[in-house]
């Protein structure tokens, strides 16, 4: 079975874009909550998310192709752009045998909005006939093997907020195997618009806190009341061992093991009890072939939900008791919804070559019902050998993947 590293990785999120300013934005603390300006919100009950402010998509493709993709696939474009220039591979080499593995939870959902508002303005005729393109949500996987030439295995894992998680397991996968000696793998999201905020917030889902932006996202604090909308994008090229190591490519992480299963409990609501989660990291662990004492750090998938960051919590004290660390990229950047795991996996990575762990600047009371360590309102200094990202979806999706640093 072969191993399989990581050589490049990208990343679009509220933070930042890209790595250098997104781990300058994680040691500051910065929290990326603001008033939505990208449009008039006033008639939502929530108007308030974590956009991605001054990114220019022209900068990353052609002035036509930005004109007829939507706002998730210039992330994952912008992403890969900067995770192949880290990974300095000739993907020409490898076309055949590179598959891409892009995610999204909701696809185009800004296009879908325009667009159907031009449609009950105007009619049919105002409809672009770039609308079903622009929508779908494999599309982020197609433009990156179009633009590249790469013609391997392609498509785009769908599994709501798991999404990502699910591409970054199952491109490993398809390495270890055989079936690719390189993946692209990760995710892209860009659902900050009227209709999808309107639709989360009727069920309650998201926060409130509308005077206090920059105060809302805050996972596992007794005060939490739902989680706030994120956008971006971030890709990881992974590699077979050998294959890296015969081109000489600096290999910054490696994709340990990984456990994916299903709640089988509700369509919105984690299992209380967080079995499914637990179960998953056993998974992950057993395939990576190491024990919970192996692990520093757990990146959780805690989305400042009630229900959702005691049933993660529960499953994470079980597995590995009080012998790691966590915390939530969601704290500063709000949830990035099919793309969270893959922005997630990267800040996790950048912290392990950093050593160290973002604070989460709201937790200002921890709720009573969470057992585990969680890193507090200041950044902590740690050596990571380890560590585990959960990530789950509606639907009771959950995967649990073990990122390591590469020993040769």
């Amino acid at each position: 079975m072969r191993r399989v590293v990581v050589t490049g990785m990208g990343i679009v999120c509220p933070l930042g874009i890209g790595k250098e300013e997104v781990t300058m934005n994680m040691k500051r603390s910065v929290v990326a909550v603001e008033r939505i300006s990208s449009f008039d919100a006033s008639n939502l009950p929530v108007k308030i998310a974590a956009e991605v402010r001054h990114f220019d998509p022209e900068k990353y493709m052609d002035k036509k192709l930005a004109r007829r993709t939507d706002r998730f696939v210039h992330f994952a474009l912008a992403a890969f752009k900067e995770a192949l220039e880290q990974s300095r591979i000739d993907l020409s080499v490898f076309s055949e045998k590179t598959a891409v593995l892009v995610s999204s939870g909701m696809g185009g959902f800004i296009t879908l909005d325009v667009e159907n508002n031009k449609f009950l303005a105007g009619g049919a005729s105002k409809v672009s006939p770039f609308l079903i393109p622009m929508l779908l949500i494999n599309m982020a996987s197609g433009i990156i093997s179009i633009e590249y030439g790469l013609k391997g295995i392609n498509f785009a894992p769908v599994s709501a907020c798991a999404s990502s998680g699910h591409s970054i397991a199952l491109g490993a996968m398809l390495i270890k195997h055989g079936y690719a000696d390189v993946a692209i793998v990760g995710g892209a999201e860009a659902t900050i618009a009227p209709l999808p905020l309107a639709g989360f917030a009727s069920m309650r889902a998201l926060s409130m806190r509308n005077d206090e932006p920059q105060k809302a996202s805050r996972p596992f604090d007794v005060q939490r009341d739902g989680f706030v909308m994120g956008e971006g994008g971030a890709i990881l090229i992974l590699e077979s061992e050998e294959i890296a190591l015969e081109r000489k490519a600096n290999i910054i992480a490696e994709i340990k093991g990984f456990g994916m299963n299903d709640d089988a409990y509700h369509m919105s609501a984690p299992d209380p009890d967080g079995v499914g989660a637990e179960k998953a990291m056993r998974l992950a662990l057993e395939d990576a072939k190491i024990s919970p004492r192996d692990v520093q750090y757990v990146s959780c998938h805690a989305t400042s939900t009630p229900a959702g960051d005691v049933s993660e919590a529960k499953a994470i004290e079980r597995v590995f008791g009080s012998n790691v660390f966590v915390n939530s990229a969601k704290a500063l950047m709000g949830h990035l919804l099919g793309a969270a795991a893959a922005a997630e996996t990267v800040i996790g990575i950048l912290e392990m070559q950093e050593n160290f762990l973002h604070a989460m600047p709201n937790l200002d009371e921890k709720d009573p019902d969470v057992k585990i360590n969680v890193v507090g309102k200041e950044p902590l200094s740690l050596n990571i050998k380890n560590f585990v990202k959960n990530s789950f979806g509606f639907g009771g999706h959950n995967v649990s993947i073990v990122i390591g640093r590469y020993e040769g």
